[in-house]
């Protein structure tokens, strides 16, 4: 959008060092996240960050600053980046200004609304504890999800985070009448467009916003995108009241990017390298994610964990926004347990009797101590062998080893790789499943019976 003042503010390019550009306004400065617009075809879009003296502007480029030179003429929009909102996004694929990427036609909408925006006033927040279904076995008995939450989920490279938040995109859209918004944050192309097809295969792209900062675009953008998706989650959430799923790949990346923005604007670095202003940056960006009386904004945010290193300062930040958290497992992975889930280390504000029932509360601590008491078998069996326990801690293992295989589950968005039609298994399903398991029902069942099935009575079919 070009300005279309009578009397634009303009200036020029004072430096460019990198993504980082120094522009002079001689008449007036321009206020701090304006989208500011250099060169002749104004393809360069620099964000305000901060004024440096009476004259002077800092921005970060949004854009490649390749081909940026002193002197250009840059314009002041007099307003900060904006995108659009409305039922006109969904189905669609944008980048950080709103511009689309899937090669249709633009949106049309009747409204952009800027990025900054601030959090819902605390009155106007309900605080009723509410679990959201995904129709996953292991995060609905273990660490179910808050509607209106934050639930992270932690882990390496290769575990299987993007798999199975596709598969709570595909879930929920199907069971609730709400829509998702997939943010990319410093993804791959290659990831972007699976995911597009992906969900246009199984029917719930008409459902879902997908909002791209891609891995080879400036820090500027990446560190943005998060804003720009949550302009577009607030429209539903307030205007349209309906429940939104907000799908976050990948929350570390966008520290990254800020750290990298940090850097590059000559602020000293904090802890490990990271940006000073890493606490009230992530804040920010979450304290946007809430509920209203009238619906919700649930978030699920991949977290890289750099070097499985859960004490890195990203992943101590993010934790404290977090109502849930579920711990992906690389020895899961390896085993072929999916989704590789770690039951003892993930947890969730709601597995309270108060919030999901008595009942629910005791199969999934049973659940955990069994798991528990395995672990510290292990040990025993690697050293004497499994023939050398007790008889009750060979039932221990026994309904353990079940167990692990239950809370396996095929995946609609992984039917095409595995050839396993998908599950959706609701949480009461799964209980009994559980339950009867505990109970030591399937004991002379054979293990294979109980990996990668729905419901438990699966493992009864001939």
């Amino acid at each position: 959008m070009s300005n279309t003042n009578a009397d634009p503010n303009v200036g020029q390019v004072a430096s460019v060092q990198g993504s980082v550009v120094d522009i002079r306004f001689p008449r007036r400065l321009p206020a701090i996240f304006n989208q500011l617009k250099a060169g002749a075809d104004d393809r360069y879009i620099v964000e305000v960050l901060s004024h440096l003296d009476a004259n002077t502007v800092r921005g970060i480029a949004l854009t490649s600053t390749q081909g940026l030179a002193r002197g250009d003429r840059v314009i002041d929009t007099g307003q900060p980046i904006r995108v659009p909102v409305g039922e006109e996004t969904l189905g669609r694929m944008f980048n950080v200004f709103g511009q689309v990427l899937d090669r249709r036609e633009p949106v049309q909408g009747r409204e952009r609304r800027s990025i900054h925006q601030l959090p819902v006033p605390l009155t106007r927040q309900t605080t009723r504890a509410e679990v959201l279904q995904t129709g996953i076995k292991a995060i609905d008995i273990l660490a179910p999800l808050e509607r209106g939450g934050k639930a992270g989920m932690f882990g390496g490279a290769g575990v299987g985070k993007t798999v199975l938040i596709a598969e709570m995109i595909h879930n929920v859209a199907g069971q609730h009448e709400g829509v998702s918004i997939f943010c990319g944050i410093g993804e791959r192309s290659r990831e972007a467009e699976e995911l597009y097809h992906e969900l246009m295969d199984t029917g719930v792209l008409d459902d879902t916003v997908l909002v791209f900062g891609q891995m080879n675009e400036p820090p500027g953008a990446r560190f943005r995108v998060g804003h720009a998706a949550l302009t577009m989650a607030e429209y539903f959430r307030d205007d349209a009241q309906r429940d939104v799923l907000l799908l976050i790949d990948n929350i570390f990346r966008f520290i990254q990017s800020g750290s990298e923005v940090s850097g590059l604007m000559g602020r000293l670095p904090s802890r490990l390298g990271y940006q000073p202003t890493l606490a009230s940056e992530l804040a920010e960006l979450q304290d946007r994610i809430s509920n209203t009386a009238w619906a919700g904004i649930t978030s699920v945010q991949a977290v890289y964990v750099p070097a499985d290193d859960f004490t890195d300062p990203a992943v101590v930040h993010t934790f404290t926004h977090l109502s849930a958290s579920i711990m992906l497992s690389r020895d899961k992975a390896s085993q072929g347990l999916y989704p590789a889930i770690e039951p003892l280390r993930s947890d969730s504000e709601m597995l309270s009797p108060r919030i999901v029932g008595e009942r629910h509360y005791w199969i999934a601590r049973a659940v955990r101590e069994t798991l528990a008491n395995y672990e510290d078998l292990k040990d025993i069996i690697a050293m004497l062998g499994f023939e050398e326990l007790s008889q009750s801690d060979q039932r221990v293992v026994n309904r353990a080893r079940r167990l692990e295989r239950f809370l396996t589950q095929p995946f609609h968005t992984t039917e095409q790789f595995t050839g396993t039609p998908g599950r959706t298994v609701s949480t009461e399903e799964a209980l009994d499943g559980c339950e009867r398991i505990l109970n030591d029902e399937f004991a002379e069942y054979p293990e294979r019976a109980l990996y990668m099935i729905g419901s438990i009575d699966e493992a009864q079919a001939p």
